[in-house]
């Protein structure tokens, strides 16, 4: 599951840059929306896939409200997943 885990949070952290990084840019500057239907959509999906993984992964270890609490903000927060899976996951592994 911590495998799992780990990629879900770096996909949803690359997601997340590419979807303001590239993909909204190019809707709201170059009127260019393609690319952000295509990256919203897996930028979604990725993230939902990320609340649901997080919480069988603090029910499974046992971990408490506080820390599945700080691993959704940092769903929420650009690079967040990937200081998540830095300080909280990579240590387990």
């Amino acid at each position: 599951m911590l495998k799992i885990f780990r990629a879900t949070a770096i996909l949803e952290g690359i997601s997340y840059l590419l979807l303001f990084g590239m993909s909204m840019p190019l809707k709201h500057w170059a009127d260019i929306a393609e690319p952000n239907q295509v990256v919203g959509m897996a930028h979604g999906i990725l993230f939902i896939l990320y609340v649901v993984v997080a919480v069988v992964f603090c029910w499974e270890r046992k971990w408490s409200l506080k820390r599945f609490f700080i691993l959704f903000i940092a769903s929420l927060l650009p690079f967040g997943t990937f200081y998540a899976d830095k300080k909280y996951l990579k240590e387990l592994a």
